[in-house]
């Protein structure tokens, strides 16, 4: 049977997905609510269903073998079921769904390691939101796969910018550390699992070393041969509540399940290595 993918709210890392899977003669459809990010979309091969007018969706997810859903919940549930709950559940040829998550679910441990198994203490709302989103899509028959996504970074989303124009600040918070995943990671992860699908899996999706940010911004300004931003004591540093926000859990997310159960070989083991390649790619 010919691989259909429904993206829905195709963006940054189903597009990295997209981009492996349509060499292979997959037809995919990717969801917006944007005439313009529609223009986009069709012009990377995949075909663009503005939410606005659905087109017969419905009718696209009744033949789907596969789905990915990006787009984020928030304080009313999960966008995607709120909307396609029927057809989803309806759908008869589905082999593999994918939804992305965060890592964010499992709040802050203070700079502590978490796996899969850890129990989930988001503290933040968005990080709730999420937690409710995994279990509103797990209390479903559906061949689900969670993956839960670390900071997300890649080709237009790096710190190279902001620190070529000045914008960049290094920040210090005792016992900080985030985890990152470069898009292309996500894209093979993904990939992998769905050559091979394991139904009720949740998989971390990071790389190897979870790092303090000011270490990364410091590591662009010497691969950039720019000086270092100067640091700034977290607490008196002014910030926007969503930057601060960002500043409420420090944690270290193992990634053992997408090696030993995947077989995945990250392209960006650290930090170092994908900001390498985004500068060698600039």
């Amino acid at each position: 049977m010919a691989k259909t993918l429904i993206s829905f709210g195709h963006g940054y890392s189903a597009a990295g997905l997209a981009q492996r899977l349509l060499p292979l003669g997959w037809t995919i459809f990717g969801t917006t609510r944007s005439a313009e990010r529609a223009a986009a979309i069709r012009e990377t091969g995949v075909h663009p269903v503005v939410l606005a007018d659905p087109n017969d969706l419905d009718q696209q997810i009744a033949s789907a073998t596969h789905l990915l859903i990006s787009a984020g919940p928030d304080a009313n549930g999960d966008p995607t079921l709120a909307r396609f709950r029927d057809a989803i559940t309806s759908a008869r040829h589905l082999e593999w769904v994918g939804y992305l998550s965060t890592t964010g679910v499992y709040g802050d441990h203070q700079g502590g390691w978490v796996d899969e198994s850890t129990p989930l203490t988001p503290s933040t709302r968005r990080g709730q939101w999420r937690v409710d989103a995994e279990a509103e899509w797990q209390a479903l028959s559906l061949p689900l796969h969670i993956f839960r996504l670390a900071g997300i970074y890649g080709p237009t989303r790096g710190p190279f910018a902001k620190v070529r124009n000045g914008t960049a600040r290094r920040i210090i918070k005792d016992n900080q550390v985030f985890s990152r995943i470069h898009v292309d990671d996500i894209a093979q992860v993904l990939h992998a699992s769905i050559q091979r699908p394991n139904p009720g899996a949740i998989y971390n999706v990071c790389d190897n070393e979870a790092a303090p940010p000011e270490d990364v911004i410091a590591h662009a300004a010497v691969l950039l041969g720019l000086p270092i931003p100067p640091a700034e004591p977290y607490e008196t540093a002014e910030m926007t509540p969503m930057a601060r926000s960002f500043y409420a859990e420090s944690k270290r997310v193992r990634n053992d399940r997408i090696k030993q159960e995947l077989g995945v070989e990250l392209l960006y083991p650290d930090y170092r290595a994908g900001l390498q390649a985004l500068l060698d790619q600039d």
